[in-house]
C-alpha cells in the first residue's frame, strides 16, 4: 500500500483552521482522517475547522458525550466520532461506523481505540503541542488512494 507523509508547524488557530481548509477542498465521501494526539492536542478545533470549512454555520461541538454528532455538507454527510469514552472497539459498529465509512465524509478522535476497525485507505493526522498554548505541530501519513489524495492537499500547492 502508498503511503505519503507529510508535516507542518501550526503557530496559532489561524494556522490550523487553514490547513484544515486545505484539507476540506478535496473530502469526499468514504474519505476517513483519522485525528490522533495527546489530550488539548487540538483534535476537535481542527475537527471544528474543517466542519466549518465544508459550510456548516452551526456551532461545531466536541463529540465527546454523544460519540457522533453528523453534519450535512454541499460535499456530503460528515460523522464526527470521538472515540475517548469507548470501552471495547466493538462498541463502534453499534455506533454505525461501517455505515459511515461507506457512505460518509469521517472524522475519527481516538482512533486507536478501533485501531483493527480502521480502513487501509485514509489519513492519520496527528497533533501535537506547540511552543505556546495555540501553536500545535501537524504530522501526516495517507495510506492508499484516498489517504494519498488527502496527504497532498495538506501538504499545499
Amino acid at each position: 500500500m502508498t503511503t505519503v507523509t507529510g508535516d507542518c508547524a501550526l503557530d496559532d488557530q489561524a494556522a490550523t483552521a487553514a490547513l484544515a481548509r486545505r484539507l476540506a477542498v478535496v473530502l469526499r465521501p468514504g474519505d476517513v482522517v483519522a485525528l490522533t494526539g495527546p489530550l488539548g492536542a487540538g483534535k476537535t478545533t481542527f475537527a471544528r475547522f474543517l466542519i466549518q470549512a465544508l459550510g456548516v454555520a452551526e456551532e461545531v461541538p466536541s463529540p465527546t458525550f454523544n460519540l457522533v454528532l453528523d453534519y450535512d455538507t454541499a460535499q456530503g454527510e460528515v460523522r464526527h466520532f470521538d472515540l475517548f469514552r469507548l470501552a471495547d472497539a466493538d462498541e463502534a459498529w453499534e455506533l454505525g461506523i461501517e455505515d459511515a465509512f461507506a457512505e460518509a465524509i469521517v472524522l475519527i478522535e481516538w482512533p486507536e481505540r478501533i485501531a483493527g476497525l480502521l480502513p487501509g485507505e485514509r489519513l492519520d493526522l496527528t497533533l501535537t503541542p506547540g511552543a505556546d498554548e495555540t501553536a500545535r505541530r501537524a504530522a501526516w501519513c495517507g495510506y492508499g488512494a484516498r489517504g494519498e489524495r488527502l496527504a497532498a492537499a495538506l501538504a499545499g500547492p
